[in-house]
């Protein structure tokens, strides 16, 4: 019987790709002043390239724009600051989120939220999009001082939740990070689908998050 559901932010719930480019679009507009000289499309596609989806902070990134752009009038630090003040008002959500998460409340079943990234950060995006009441944990790596695909950061949340492994399932898009580790630590998997990569060995595979709820109720009846 699965008890738990854990699922992973950026990529998964989150469409991060999305997010991004809806910020970065009202950011160049906001200081238009100061990158109005570059191109909007090529701001924002450098922007991108060099965010390498998240996994590089923006500090980095701003700095590198500056320099690549000659941009003055504004500092990296006042962008990287607009990011982080900014950023969560500009969240997309995937698709029937809401009415997944509510069908499987339906079925008591306890939620999670398992991310890597800078603790506040996430969690303003969280909020911001008004899901936190879903989830019964919520682990962040930073505020956890720990990171996927390290095991004990799953373990934790299935011990805050009170369920075992093989009582869960988790979500994620990334193949290591979220599809192998929650494997290792004995919990079933759902890849939701990325163009990023292919062939991941996951238990389910989905490309719509409407699809857990039905997946949740064949496992249980096969069982």
């Amino acid at each position: 019987m699965i008890k738990a559901v854990l699922f992973d932010l950026d990529g998964t719930i989150l469409n991060r790709d999305a997010s991004v480019e809806k910020f970065i679009d009202n950011q160049y507009e906001r200081f238009k002043n100061s990158l109005g000289h570059i191109p909007k499309e090529l701001y924002t596609s450098r922007f991108l390239e060099l965010d390498s989806r998240g996994y590089v902070w923006k500090d980095k990134v701003y700095q590198q724009l500056i320099t690549e752009f000659y941009i003055n009038g504004i500092t990296w630090e006042r962008l990287l600051h607009d990011y982080l003040l900014e950023y969560k008002n500009h969240c997309v959500l995937f698709p029937n989120l809401i009415s997944m998460l509510e069908a499987l409340k339906a079925k008591s079943i306890l939620l999670g939220i398992i991310t890597n990234g800078r603790g506040q950060f996430q969690f303003d995006n969280i909020v911001a999009l008004g899901i936190e009441k879903y989830f019964e944990t919520i682990l962040i790596s930073e505020w956890e001082g720990m990171k996927k695909p390290n095991h004990e950061i799953y373990e934790k949340a299935l011990m805050q939740l009170n369920v075992l492994a093989n009582e869960s399932v988790y979500v994620g898009d990334h193949p290591e990070n979220d599809i192998k580790a929650a494997r290792k630590v004995g919990m079933k998997s759902i890849w939701k689908k990325d163009i990023y990569w292919n062939d991941v060995e996951a238990d389910f595979i989905i490309e719509d998050l409407s699809e857990i709820p039905i997946i949740i109720q064949k496992t249980d009846m096969a069982r």
